[in-house]
C-alpha cells in the first residue's frame, strides 16, 4: 500500500496494490507497520465502524474535543466525497479542508488524524463505509462544524441540499466552534 500526502500534509491518501485475475481481486487493506511508517508514529486503533447511507446523505463535520479520534476511512460499496478540516489552531493549515473521492472502484483510503473534523457526502445510490478509529466514541465530547460554513468554504459536489441528521443541522460555524490548541 502506498501513502501520499493530500493538500493538507497530515491527511494521507492510501492506495493499495490490487491483484486482479479471472477470479476477482485481492489487496491488503491494512498493515500496521506500513501504516505507522507512513504516518510517522505508532497508531493504535481501538474500534471499527461500519456505516451505510443513501445518496445525498451528508454526515459531518464531526470531531471530539476530548478523546479525539484519528480515522482511517474506506468505502466497501458505492462512492463518497470524504472531507477533513484542520481544527488545530496552531497549525499553518487551520481552517483549511481537503476532499477526496473514495469508492469501491478506486479502493483508496484516507487517514484523518486527531485534530481534524471529518465528514462525507454519499454520491452513489448507497454507500457502505468502514473506518477504523484511534479512540472510543464519546458523545459528551462530540462537536459538529457546519457542513456549509462559508468560513471553511467546502466545495461539496452537489447542487442539492444534502440529507442531514438533526445533530448535523445544529453544527456551528468554525469561528464559534470549540477547536484544538
Amino acid at each position: 500500500m502506498m501513502a501520499a500526502p493530500s493538500a493538507l500534509p497530515d491527511v494521507l491518501i492510501f492506495q493499495p496494490t490490487v491483484h486482479k485475475d479471472e477470479r476477482g481481486f485481492f489487496f491488503e487493506s491494512f498493515n500496521q507497520k506500513n501504516f505507522d511508517d507512513a504516518v510517522g508514529r505508532k497508531a493504535r486503533f481501538v474500534q471499527d465502524n461500519h456505516a451505510h447511507s443513501g445518496k445525498g446523505v451528508l454526515r459531518g463535520l464531526h470531531y471530539q474535543v476530548k478523546q479525539p479520534q484519528g480515522k482511517l476511512i474506506r468505502v466497501l460499496r458505492g462512492e463518497i466525497f470524504d472531507v477533513a478540516v484542520d481544527l488545530r489552531r496552531s497549525s499553518p493549515t487551520f481552517g483549511k479542508w481537503v476532499g477526496v473521492a473514495l469508492s469501491e472502484e478506486n479502493k483508496k483510503q484516507v487517514w484523518v488524524p486527531e485534530g481534524f473534523a471529518h465528514g462525507y457526502l454519499v454520491l452513489s445510490e448507497t454507500a457502505a463505509i468502514l473506518y477504523k478509529v484511534t479512540d472510543y466514541y464519546a458523545p459528551e465530547h462530540e462537536r459538529v462544524v457546519m457542513w456549509n460554513d462559508p468560513g471553511v468554504g467546502i466545495s461539496w459536489p452537489t447542487e442539492n441540499v444534502p440529507i442531514l441528521s438533526a445533530k448535523d443541522r445544529l453544527g456551528l460555524p468554525l469561528a464559534k466552534a470549540e477547536v484544538f490548541a
